[in-house]
């Protein structure tokens, strides 16, 4: 008689794996192909090199004179004045642009009617208008006053000589960075849940640290990319300002090929800058908003040193592999054959 029990503990037979025709009668798995994807890759490469070669062999360029310009006081001068006017640009242009758009997310239908406004009017002028205005306003107000509305004035300053060309830039390019900027942190401010806002204010927090503490740091993620791209943007579009004579890096370029007659090396001194100039500032619009992603996921992705890094190891690993094996050692890894 057979008990349960024996019948459970007796050993299963597996059937024997066939081999020989069978195998071979099994489909071979082969990579998926990709023509186009390697036709399209060399035709770019193609067109890259017959660019960078009309570059390098043009004599037009006169790359020697490029190099000669490139460290001169004047040219380093005019770049200087473009990155403190960006900078200042910035932060006025945020400062300001933040306090619209909180203006604009008021509860005051006359804070929120003045904020859209002021953005309709900076937003739907063209730039060169504006610092044009800027720049001839003593013809519109000889004098600016400050006092009562239809009243006495108690202050009053003569407009004329007031703006100089480097404080009408700043003033022109401020307004109009701020129309921008105060949408972006709008758009920054939405993002964010509003469940975020009610836990806030459950735990007591009134509205200007909520917004200081709460909302302002998880609405980074979504302002940091366009803040980053504007910066870029302003960055080049301080290039304007040589209408207004102001010395920035394009005019300081162009106060030399006037003298020298040498127009294309000379825009090619000013175009390299600001290439170098924009390359540094996207590794920091990078790592910044790889700073702000920290709560938006548990492990942050890896940065190209560390991508770079890791591929090295990789590509090393095999070969002592290899070479543990040649000498008849365990590999890397710590198995031991059995």
């Amino acid at each position: 008689m057979v008990t349960p029990s024996a019948v459970t503990s007796a050993p299963v037979e597996t059937p024997p794996r066939r081999t020989g025709a069978a195998d071979s009668d099994l489909p071979r798995i082969v990579p998926r192909r990709h023509p186009g994807r390697w036709a399209a890759a060399a035709a770019a490469l193609v067109v890259f090199a017959m660019v960078l070669n009309s570059a390098v062999r043009n004599q037009a360029f006169q790359w020697g004179v490029v190099r000669q310009y490139f460290t001169t006081t004047a040219v380093l001068d005019g770049l200087l004045l473009t990155l403190w006017l960006t900078a200042a640009v910035m932060v006025l242009g945020f400062l300001l642009g933040t306090l619209l758009a909180v203006m604009r997310l008021s509860g005051n239908p006359v804070l929120r009617t003045l904020s859209w406004g002021f953005v309709w009017i900076f937003r739907s002028t063209p730039l060169l208008v504006q610092l044009l205005f800027w720049f001839n306003i003593g013809a519109l107000y000889p004098t600016l006053g400050l006092g009562i509305p239809f009243g006495p004035e108690f202050v009053t300053v003569k407009t004329v000589n007031l703006l100089g060309p480097a404080l009408t830039a700043v003033v022109g390019l401020t307004l109009h960075e701020s129309a921008y900027a105060a949408e972006v942190v709008r758009g920054g401010i939405l993002s964010v849940d509003p469940g975020q806002t009610e836990a806030a204010q459950a735990l007591g927090l009134g509205k200007p640290r909520t917004l200081r503490r709460i909302v302002i740091p998880q609405a980074m993620r979504s302002i940091v990319p366009t803040a980053g791209n504007m910066l870029i943007g302003t960055l080049k579009g301080t290039s304007i300002v040589s209408v207004l004579a102001v010395h920035d890096l394009l005019y300081s370029t162009q106060l030399i090929y006037n003298q020298t007659y040498q127009v294309i090396p000379l825009l090619m001194v000013a175009t390299l800058w600001y290439v170098a100039v924009t390359s540094v500032l996207s590794v920091g619009q990078y790592y910044v908003e790889r700073y702000y992603a920290r709560g938006d996921s548990r492990a942050l992705p890896p940065t190209p040193p560390q991508r770079l890094l890791r591929r090295l190891s990789a590509a090393r690993a095999p070969r002592k592999w290899a070479a543990a094996a040649a000498d008849g050692r365990p590999g890397e890894t710590g198995s031991k054959a059995v």
